[in-house]
């Protein structure tokens, strides 16, 4: 794909997504209509949170292999749905008032057992405004973690086994951003009292489907294919793809990616509107239809691998500068 795939694409040309937002409000002013909070968010948040604390609590005697095929089939769907609920939160399209926002990702944080709701909005916000930017892009990995993990199947396979892990040291690259707030400490007490709570009334086992459905949700998992939809290079030079297939229903239509990129303040649930106003924006760019073939090719096709992303060349001084 590049160099053997063996190094990142490189552009000098801006992010796409600006331009395109430009074109379809000249030329479809009612999409301005989108634009809205969705406060029945907030009650989904609740009833999944509901849903896998009480899994958790009626899993807490089974054996741990029972517990894996249910954090497998169950788990992994409600904790992602959560994690697309924090990234609404992180984008403030559940209710006007900010600290509202907050306050749904951190309880949308809970069945996900480590504090990362407010940490994700922060960085998350600065992918939007610096797509591809590799010291301020946290969706980016590291040079050094596609090195490691290379093309094999086994490499890809561990890589989706440790992406939590890793996602969680990419920050570290970033320059200027702010790690520590209120808003972090609050997140870290609240999460960590409930997971003591959860030990000590649940026991280990429930604690233990929470942690397996965390690591499928994000992982070594068909919906693990989400986080390759987005943003990995199947198609290049086009750098971002959406997925229009039957997981949106679960998932709370996040396969909508070029959508949401190119309109940030639309809720996740008018983005197939969007795509319907605007469809000549959207149909003739390459989509992925389905997350599980898509996870297989990732896995076995060795032309793709985390190299496959594309960079911004020669503005990443520039950015760091404006961030």
């Amino acid at each position: 794909m590049n160099k053997g795939n063996k190094d990142f694409q490189y552009s000098d040309l801006p992010e796409p997504h600006r331009a395109r937002t430009k074109q379809i409000l000249a030329k479809y002013p009612e999409v301005r209509k989108l634009i809205t909070k969705n406060p029945t968010s907030f009650l989904l948040i609740i009833f999944i949170v509901g849903l896998q604390l009480t899994v958790a609590f009626l899993l807490r005697e089974q054996p741990w292999w029972q517990i894996l095929i249910a954090a497998f089939l169950i788990g992994a769907f409600a904790n992602h749905a959560l994690y697309v609920l924090i990234h609404e939160a992180a984008h403030n399209l559940i209710f006007k008032r900010r600290g509202l926002n907050y306050i749904a990702g951190i309880i949308a944080d809970i069945p996900n057992v480590v504090p990362g709701s407010v940490s994700f909005r922060t960085y998350h916000l600065k992918h939007h405004s610096f797509q591809g930017n590799y010291y301020l892009d946290a969706d980016l990995p590291y040079n050094w973690e596609a090195k490691l993990f290379g093309h094999s199947a086994i490499g890809k396979m561990l890589w989706e086994l440790f992406f939590p892990f890793l996602q969680a040291l990419r920050p570290l690259r970033l320059k200027g951003i702010e790690f520590m707030n209120m808003w972090t400490i609050i997140s870290w007490i609240v999460i960590f009292s409930t997971d003591v709570l959860i030990i000590y009334f649940f026991g280990p086992i429930a604690f233990l489907y929470l942690v397996f459905s965390l690591f499928f949700s994000i992982g070594f998992h068909p919906l693990g294919a989400r986080w390759i939809q987005e943003h990995f290079l199947v198609a290049p030079p086009q750098e971002t793809y959406s997925y229009y297939g039957p997981l949106n229903i679960v998932a709370l239509n996040v396969g909508y990616h070029n959508e949401h990129h190119d309109f940030q303040s639309i809720p996740w649930n008018k983005l197939p509107e969007l795509k319907k106003m605007a469809p000549e924006f959207y149909e003739n760019l390459f989509y992925h239809t389905s997350w599980f073939k898509l996870w297989l090719k990732f896995l076995f096709d060795p032309g793709l691998s985390l190299f496959s992303r594309m960079i911004r060349k020669n503005i990443e001084k520039l950015n760091v500068k404006n961030a």
